[in-house]
């Protein structure tokens, strides 16, 4: 079958190499690159040769190319925002190829004036040029544009962006989410290849494992194309990394900074070094990161239950104290290689490792029960305390921490040909692989039940204390240690071609034609042992063990928040557990097994893209992309929590039709209409395909996966207004709207019986005895949501303005979201109305303030998301809700000399909370605070 596909295509692609070779001596063709007067490249300029209509735009590394250009004298004219207009005279010869190397001019026209561009609006001009060119609807982010916010991660840059807002993890941006779709809904590659994620039951990629500075480019695509990857309902970020540049490049930063939450430091370096050798022939670039931040958090946290007299009250109550070490190291290298005139091959790798080491201290009270009076009013409560420290064991890696070793890796080889005037090819391969790996992971918990306890009674930031409760006599509940390991890992190849055609006189048409396959795997392989002291008089109680005293010292949770006593890190990570003389081990099933699998997923894809000119302004593209997709998904069967009784294999293909059609109209050079109607996919979670069932008769319960899953299919609409000024800024307006089909949510039904489960698992055994009603949790397909929304973006130097005034710029946008879902039911199997898809947010804003001159920069910026709908509960009381967020940052940066400027950042100036709340916004679920971040440094750019 390969070797079919491989004869199949190799014969598609010498047949189009001989008829581009017939019309050879007739034609020419032009190439080059086009780039600043620092040699750095300039991406989505738009070049035209006259006369005739023949037109290109400059690709992400500044390289064009027109193709099958009649022989002739020409006048080849470059545009960029920001720079001055080139114009040149050049002569095509039949079966000869043009070189060219384009040098632009900086200067924005201010009414009849040039206004010579500082650092940040250069960045602005390469952005707002490459989104302008760009034929679908897209936004745009330099990397020049993301040094001037003071943003140290890919998350915390994306925020920026109209219609993204970011779900925080220890107060760095982490998951995203598009045009109020939840991350697994969206996709992320790295210069067009996928990344695969570390985490072990789900899709996402997390934003905060890369630095932000090791990105030239990120590319926020909300419409695609036929040639994209499609699962990508909410949108698709592309992540290019830095590519050789056309002359000596060496820059760096060094920073050093403070959380106050925990009183330690951060430190930040980094490099890039760039040149050409061999008469420019070969290009290379070398790029490295270090991050090592210390900090904190510290959280309250609740879970809510509604009893038969409808009073509402706290089933559980915790305490958290976070103290968390991020060390980050990142390593890129670029190469490119020019086989002549013709052809040049790219080579691309990147190294992403970071540790993040945590101790936790967690105070909770679970088990809560309310008193009752004779009128069934809540009089008081009792319930079970406990006092736990996570930590690892103290060695050189996890150092008395937990410790989660995340690193990604992405290698890649390129290739681009001019075959013939009329043709050109594209092909890659890339390899690229995702790990999480936790060793050692330890836990030590001391608790009693039966404790008479008070309430604070405010549901915000609620407390449970017990009366008359001495923490050392706690008893020892249990001590485990768990290796958790995931690791997932995707080859990608894909082959374009690319000829004219087209259907009008006069106008330029291009036809692509392409192929793409995917290979993943992803395994989970955990593994969780329990530890029982042999003389149980060594650890009987928690006055038994080392201790440490947090006293509430200004908690950020509340400040009538005492954490107290608990085992100390040092001593949990030195217990000797590997010493049968000391400990008895026994494995836990109920911990590990239910959620251990592996999963094949291979995809295969083809498209053919249609862009045609009708006019001088009026473009199409037309086409459709088939991806087909195999899944290969084994998962383990358990009965009584840790009773393996075998495993399921389920196979499975299906085939998805993906057409789309889109316009651009150019009014004018720089006002914009563009709308698009596309489709696009999004495949289940893998652990929620998995094919588990986990059977637990203690607590009548269910949970299996469901590789009947259906990938959830969109269709798009958008249109999108865009003008853009010559003095570098843009102001945009757009509607959008998403129809959702066999949307994936958590079914639940406690009235699940034997006859239920015969139906749903047949050949399984029947562990559900006849006449009982038990619990049972799957992931499933609903019938369809409505998605709606509109954004608006304004961005502009206000250079009219007079004297000091016009080095102000301002940077702002809105997006509203509404979404409407059908076929959602709850726990007593009714359908809900009035439901909401998780993860939309309602309004999401940016703005920022800035202001500069030739040495000064400073800048204020804001981003705000109101509350939405986090996860979906058995009924609208057990919803969950992501609150309202509002940031505040500030950074400035003075040039001391012309290669070095010192700059100067403050993150979450408003001490912004990570917090969920139950049903309504009083009843808090999670409140996690981590307080303002500050950063001091330097930057060099010693460019030639």
């Amino acid at each position: 079958m390969k070797r079919a596909i491989f004869t199949k295509t190799l014969s598609l692609i010498l047949t189009i190499l001989s008829i581009g070779t017939i019309s050879f001596a007739q034609k020419g063709l032009i190439s080059g690159n086009i780039m600043d007067a620092q040699k750095l490249s300039l991406p989505g300029a738009t070049l035209k040769i006259t006369p005739g209509n023949q037109y290109t735009i400059s690709d992400t590394h500044g390289k064009f190319e027109f193709l099958n250009v009649p022989s002739g004298t020409y006048k080849l004219e470059a545009t960029y925002i920001g720079y001055q207009p080139f114009a040149q005279e050049i002569v095509v010869q039949a079966g000869q190829v043009f070189s060219v190397e384009l040098i632009m001019q900086e200067g924005g026209l201010n009414i009849n004036e040039v206004v010579i561009l500082g650092d940040r609006l250069k960045g602005q001009a390469k952005a707002l040029s490459q989104q302008r060119s760009n034929e679908n609807i897209s936004n745009i982010i330099s990397s020049d544009q993301v040094g001037r916010f003071p943003d140290s991660n890919i998350g915390d840059a994306l925020k920026r962006v109209p219609g993204i807002t970011m779900q925080n993890d220890q107060g760095e941006a982490r998951n995203i989410i598009i045009r109020g779709l939840a991350p697994e809904l969206n996709s992320v590659t790295m210069n067009g290849d996928r990344i695969p994620s570390a985490e072990g039951d789900n899709r996402r990629v997390q934003m905060d494992l890369i630095p932000s500075d090791m990105i030239a480019t990120i590319e926020v695509n909300k419409t695609l194309t036929p040639d994209m990857d499609a699962d990508a309902i909410g949108g698709s970020v592309n992540l290019v990394t830095r590519s050789a540049p056309n002359g000596q490049r060496f820059s760096g930063t060094l920073s050093g900074g403070l959380n106050p939450i925990r009183g330690k430091a951060l430190y930040t370096g980094g490099f890039v070094y760039a040149n050409r050798f061999a008469k420019n022939v070969v290009g290379m670039v070398l790029s490295g990161s270090y991050n090592n931040n210390t900090y904190g958090s510290d959280d309250v946290e609740a879970a809510w239950a509604k009893d038969d007299f409808g009073n509402v009250y706290a089933t559980e109550n915790g305490i958290r104290k976070y103290d968390v070490q991020r060390i980050r190291r990142s390593l890129s290298a670029a190469f490119d290689f020019k086989l002549g005139k013709n052809s040049t091959i790219t080579a691309n790798a990147m190294y992403n490792w970071r540790d993040d080491r945590e101790n936790r201290y967690r105070l909770q009270t679970d088990n809560i029960e309310p008193i009752y009076d004779d009128a069934n009013n809540i009089t008081g409560y009792e319930g079970r305390v406990g006092r736990q420290t996570k930590g690892g064991i103290d060695n050189g890696r996890n150092n008395g921490a937990r410790l989660e070793d995340q690193r990604v890796q992405n290698y890649s080889i390129k290739g681009d040909h001019l075959l013939s005037p009329k043709v050109d090819m594209d092909w890659s391969m890339s390899y690229s692989t995702a790990s999480e790996d936790r060793p050692n992971e330890r836990y030590i918990n001391f608790r009693e039940s039966g404790n008479a306890l008070t309430y604070n009674d405010n549901s915000r930031s609620p407390l449970f204390t017990p009366v008359d409760l001495d923490p050392t006599s706690l008893g020892l509940n249990v001590i485990s240690e768990n290796h958790n390991f995931t690791k997932e890992t995707e080859f990608g190849a894909k082959l374009n071609v690319r000829f004219p055609f087209s259907v009008v006189s006069g106008q330029k048409g291009r036809l692509r034609l392409g192929g793409r396959l995917r290979l993943k795997t992803k395994d989970r392989d955990n593994i969780f042992y329990e530890y029982v002291p042999v003389n149980e008089d060594d650890i009987s109680n928690l006055g038994s063990a080392v201790t440490v005293n947090w006293n509430s010292n200004n908690f950020q949770a509340g400040s009538h928040i005492v954490p107290g006593l608990f085992a100390s890190k040092k001593y949990l990570g030195n217990l000797n557990l590997t010493n049968t003389s000391l400990f008895e081990s026994e494995a836990v099933p109920s911990e590990y097994l239910g959620v251990n699998y592996n999963a094949k997923e291979n995809i295969v894809a083809g498209y053919v893209r249609w862009d045609q000119d009708f006019t001088d302004q009026l473009t199409m593209i037309v086409g459709a992309r088939l991806e087909n997709t195999a899944i290969d998904y084994t998962g383990n069967v358990i009965e009584d929590e840790e009773e393996l009784t075998g495993q399921r294999t389920v196979k499975n293909s299906y085939l998805n039709v993906l057409p789309s059609l889109s316009f651009k109209y150019d009014v004018t050079e720089n006002f914009i209409l563009r709308a698009a109607a596309t489709s696009a996919l999004a495949r289940p979670n893998y652990y929620a395909l998995a094919p588990t069932i986990s059977i637990i008769p203690g607590d009548k319960e269910i949970r299996a996966g469901n590789p009947d899953l259906k990938a959830t299919y969109s269709w798009n609409f958008d249109v999108m207004a865009e003008n853009y000024f010559e003095s570098v800024g843009i102001i945009s307006g757009g509607v959008f709207y998403k129809k959702l089909k066999n949307f994936i949510y958590t079914y639940r039904n406690q009235q699940y019986t034997s006859a239920d489960f015969a139906v749903d698992f047949p050949g399984a055994d029947n562990a559900v005895p006849t006449g009982e009603q038990w619990n049972f949790f799957q992931s499933r397909n609903g019938e369809n949501v409505n998605v709606f929304g509109f954004e608006v973006a304004f961005q502009r130097q206000l250079d009219f303005l007079p004297g000091f005034m016009k080095n102000f710029g301002i940077y702002t946008n809105y997006t509203f979201t509404k979404s409407y879902a059908n076929g959602i039911y709850n726990e007593d199997g009714d359908a809900r109305t009035n439901v909401t898809l998780p993860g939309t947010a309602p309004h999401m804003f940016n703005a920022s303030l800035s202001w500069e001159d030739k040495r000064f920069s400073a800048r204020v910026s804001a981003n705000y998301t109101a509350a939405y709908l986090d996860a979906l509960g058995g009924s609208d009381f057990d919803d969950i809700y992501y609150d309202k967020q509002f940031f505040l940052d500030a950074n400035a940066a003075y040039k001391i000399t012309k290669n070095f400027r010192i700059f100067a950042e403050a993150n979450n100036l408003t001490n912004q909370p990570l917090r969920y709340y139950q049903s309504v916004s009083s009843r808090t679920v999670q409140a996690e605070y981590y307080r303002p971040r500050y950063n001091l440094g330097i930057k060099f750019d010693l460019t030639k």
